[in-house]
C-alpha cells in the first residue's frame, strides 16, 4: 500500500528537477515548460527541501546532478513517463466523436455518393449511431 504521507512533494517540482536535468540549465527548462527561471529555481529548491537532499550542484557554468540527483533521476523519468501515459489516454478519452451533424448535400450527392458512406459509417459505428441516425 503507498505511504502517501512520504511522498509530500508537488509533481510541478518534480517535473521542474526532471526537465532541468533532461535540458542541462534552468533556462532551456524554463523555455521548454513555458515557465521563468526563477519560477523553475524555486521549484526544484522547493523540491531539494521536500526531499531533504541536493539535487544539483550550482557552478557558474553550469548545474551538474549530485550523486542524489543521479541515484534519484531514473524515478523521476519513470514518473514522467507515466503522466505522459496519462495524458494520451485521457486525450484519446476526451477526444470521443459526440453530438450531432449535419449534412448538406446536391441532389446528385446525397442520390448516388451519400448513402454507401453512411452505410460504412453505421456498421463501423452500430453501437453509437443505431438509434441516432434515421
Amino acid at each position: 500500500m503507498m505511504e502517501w504521507k512520504r511522498s509530500a512533494f508537488d509533481w510541478n517540482q518534480a517535473r521542474a528537477f526532471l526537465v532541468t536535468a533532461e535540458e542541462g540549465s534552468l533556462s532551456a527548462a524554463a523555455r521548454a515548460l513555458g515557465l521563468t527561471q526563477p519560477t523553475l529555481s524555486r521549484q526544484v529548491a522547493s523540491l531539494e527541501e521536500a526531499l531533504g537532499v541536493t539535487l544539483f550542484e550550482r557552478t557558474s557554468r553550469a548545474l551538474l546532478l549530485t550523486q542524489s540527483g543521479v541515484e534519484l533521476l531514473a524515478h523521476f523519468q519513470t514518473m514522467g513517463d507515466a503522466a505522459n501515459t496519462i495524458s494520451v489516454a485521457a486525450t484519446g478519452q476526451s477526444q470521443a466523436v459526440t453530438g450531432h451533424v449535419l449534412i448538406s448535400a446536391t441532389n446528385g450527392m446525397a442520390t448516388f455518393y451519400l448513402p454507401p458512406i453512411l452505410k460504412k459509417l453505421r456498421q463501423t459505428y452500430r453501437s453509437r449511431l443505431s438509434h441516432q441516425m434515421s
